[in-house]
């Protein structure tokens, strides 16, 4: 069984609209990275999210970040473009 980490996912702007929420704690396999979080919270949420997320940027546990590649840390911060985004 693969271990399992527990995030703390908070939205901003329109990512909270597509969301519905300002934030959640998310269940995860540990090392999971930026890509892996996009994927399940763009199938969560849909198309919109999906949007959203791919021009957003992220803070990770205090980090500004835009590298998919990157761990998602206890917290991700997800920040779409606020003017007109």
């Amino acid at each position: 069984m693969a271990d399992v980490c527990s995030v703390q996912v908070r939205y901003f702007a329109a990512a909270a609209e597509a969301a519905g929420r300002t934030d959640e704690t998310v269940e995860l396999a540990a090392g999971t990275d930026l890509a892996g979080l996009r994927s399940l919270l763009a199938a969560r949420y849909g198309s919109r999210m999906e949007q959203i997320l791919g021009v957003s940027a992220y803070i990770v546990d205090s980090e500004l970040t835009r590298d998919l590649a990157r761990g998602v840390g206890d917290r991700v911060d997800v920040l779409p473009p606020f003017a007109g985004g």
